[in-house]
């Protein structure tokens, strides 16, 4: 799996502003950025984000995933230690 496939995969499932992919085939990192982060607790961001991606975990279309995810808040706070 490529990653503009994961970004289009998250875009579409859920009410993102922002959503960085990275990774080499298998091992991917995202950075999700959504206002509908503001009422959850980081485990539950990672799980939203995840959630979508079960089916390509489930077959081994991806073997690891790295997620943060920030509000547009929070993310305008940390871009800059992420690189961005």
């Amino acid at each position: 799996m490529e990653s503009h496939e994961i970004k289009a995969v998250l875009e579409q499932a859920l009410a993102l502003d922002e959503v960085h992919v990275t990774g080499d085939g298998s091992h991917f990192q995202v950075i999700a950025i959504g206002e509908m982060f503001a009422e959850l607790s980081r485990v539950k961001k990672q799980q939203s984000v995840y959630a979508p991606l079960m089916q390509y975990i489930a077959d081994n279309r991806i073997h690891a995933v790295s997620i943060k995810a920030y509000t547009p808040t929070e993310w305008a706070r940390d871009r800059k230690l992420n690189g961005f």
